[in-house]
């Protein structure tokens, strides 16, 4: 059953990098929290364990490109955020070019495997576009193990 899921995919971005994820989504309207899991094995993590802010972009359909980039490439090798566009936000997070976002504040962060999952008080979000759906991000070669 989870292998017929099709959700949408996500790039997650911390000061210094960004991976792209596939679990998220919104936790709670009052107050206004979105839930965002980063793998264990990846610099991302290592990175927003102290990070204050994090943002999460929708990975528009059209822009297979940054889900390649962000999800078959390591930051132990690449510097990722030097091969696309992007600019400053909120508490340092790289905003993504032509990405829609949300930014939030890192409220907690739970182990849950071999992810661990930030909860985010919201306080930006901006943009909206179709988004790449898991079933298309599929056949993306992982940058690390899961």
């Amino acid at each position: 059953m989870l292998d017929e899921l099709d959700y949408p995919m996500f790039i997650a971005t911390v000061p210094g990098d960004g991976c792209l994820v596939g679990f998220a989504t919104q936790c709670s309207i009052d107050p206004l929290r979105f839930l965002v899991c980063l793998s264990n094995k990846n610099k991302t993590y290592r990175l927003a364990r102290d990070a204050t802010h994090i943002a999460v972009h929708v990975v528009p359909e059209d822009r297979a490109d940054l889900a390649d980039l962000f999800g078959g490439e390591t930051a132990d090798d690449v510097d990722k955020l030097a091969r696309c566009e992007w600019s400053e936000g909120p508490g340092g997070a790289p905003l993504i070019a032509g990405c829609p976002h949300l930014v939030g504040r890192v409220a907690d962060r739970v182990e849950v495997g071999d992810h661990v999952a930030f909860v985010l008080d919201v306080i930006q979000s901006e943009g909206a576009a179709p988004a790449m759906r898991f079933q298309r991000a599929r056949r993306i070669e992982p940058g690390h193990e899961a």
